[in-house]
């Protein structure tokens, strides 16, 4: 039988990131895979992490499955950190699934979705992350796409998104990125968060945020100002959360589902089908980097290590793009300013897809065809590199 099946063709992503690792090209540097690095290109491990995991591994005495739903702790500080505490308030309409990673909280989601509403059409950004519709359309979901990234400003395309979005109707999904917009790094305002959010209460479709970068934008209140404005206006919101990110957590695939709810039996309801989900697909949750982020959540003396440590994170990457965008104007003559008006990891950079296969050919400069590159891969070290070989190809 297995005999019969064709090899496939790999993720778009991960194929050029082993293709770089496969590159004997000594001066090769990967932009490609969305992975913060530090200035001496290693992803960094947060010390409150660190000091977590030397407590959990001292006092841990068994290694029984977690409850269903995943680590309270846990939840309970997620809730609060998307949310923040005057929306959650008591909590009784806020529900959680802890999840392997920001995927398996989409997962999750789509199943939600898909029992409440079979025939629903998912709205998604164009561009978007390429994993987004191969993941949630595996449970059968329908797609449908907006107008989001005008490549002449480098900006939202917000006129033409809200004409696309007036065809989202009541039992629809409209998918939109928390912050730090996969793959553009171009963000809605407040005020056009508020626009969508009148949309959805006219047209009545339901909001699903895919919240991975939550604190690697302008910081952990700024990064949800948006989406605490939907779910305090909609009163029913659900949310995909990824702790890859801002707590470093990549490889302990460490995510959650939430689902605010318009009262506490909508609630209960939307996450017994989160748990029914959770059931069939992998049954249990992880429970490490649960364990790990639930503790530096909720001990003050790691929660305000941790916090310093992403708010430096996050001025490094503005610094970046304000120098990636100062250099490369200089360079080329041309104007890359939007770079440094952007949010969080990814920028197009506005090349032609024979430009950057050029790059990667002759250069060793790895980015996606599409010119995306995580500027988080950038330090002192090879940012000149860079520099050079874009403005070799212009």
């Amino acid at each position: 039988m297995l005999e019969q099946l064709s090899v496939l063709s790999p993720d778009p992503i991960l194929g050029l990131a082993a293709a770089c690792r496969a590159d004997p090209n000594p001066n090769k540097i990967d932009l490609t895979v969305g992975v913060y690095m530090d200035e001496d290109g290693i992803c960094p491990v947060f010390e409150a992490v660190k000091k977590a995991q030397a407590e959990l591994v001292a006092e841990e005495v068994t290694k029984a499955y977690l409850p269903a739903a995943g680590d309270v702790a846990y939840l309970t500080c997620m809730k609060t950190l998307v949310f923040g505490d005057e929306l959650v308030g008591d909590g009784t309409h806020i529900t959680a699934v802890q999840t392997p990673g920001g995927c398996g909280a989409l997962r999750i989601a789509s199943e939600v979705l898909a029992a409440a509403s079979p025939d629903a059409t998912v709205w998604i950004s164009n561009p978007t992350w390429p994993v987004h519709i191969p993941l949630m359309g595996s449970v059968g979901l329908k797609f449908a796409t907006y107008s989001y990234y005008d490549p002449v400003s480098h900006g939202v395309d917000f006129s033409n998104m809200v004409d696309d979005l007036k065809d989202a109707k009541s039992g629809d999904v409209v998918l939109l990125h928390g912050c730090c917009h996969n793959p553009s790094g171009a963000d809605l305002t407040l005020e056009q968060w508020s626009v969508i959010a009148d949309m959805a209460i006219e047209q009545g479709f339901t909001v699903l945020v895919d919240l991975a970068y939550q604190g690697m934008g302008h910081g952990l209140t700024e990064d949800v100002a948006g989406l605490r404005l939907l779910a305090s206006r909609l009163g029913e919101l659900i949310v995909a959360a990824s702790c890859s990110k801002n707590l470093g957590l990549y490889r302990e695939r460490t995510g959650v589902a939430l689902f605010f709810g318009k009262d506490t039996q909508t609630a209960a309801a939307t996450q017994s089908h989160g748990l029914g989900a959770a059931r069939r697909v992998y049954s249990m949750p992880p429970a490490h980097g649960a364990l790990l982020a639930g503790r530096v959540l909720s001990t003050p003396a790691l929660r305000s290590s941790w916090e310093a440590e992403l708010s430096q994170i996050c001025r490094r990457m503005i610094s970046l793009r304000t120098e990636l965008s100062n250099r490369l104007s200089a360079k080329t003559g041309q104007d890359f300013s939007f770079i440094a008006r952007e949010n969080g990891m990814f920028s197009f950079l506005g090349l032609s897809t024979e430009q950057a296969q050029s790059l990667r050919k002759e250069r060793g400069l790895y980015m996606l065809d599409s010119s995306r590159i995580n500027v988080a891969a950038l330090n002192d070290h090879n940012m000149d590199i860079v520099v050079d070989a874009v403005a070799s190809v212009l």
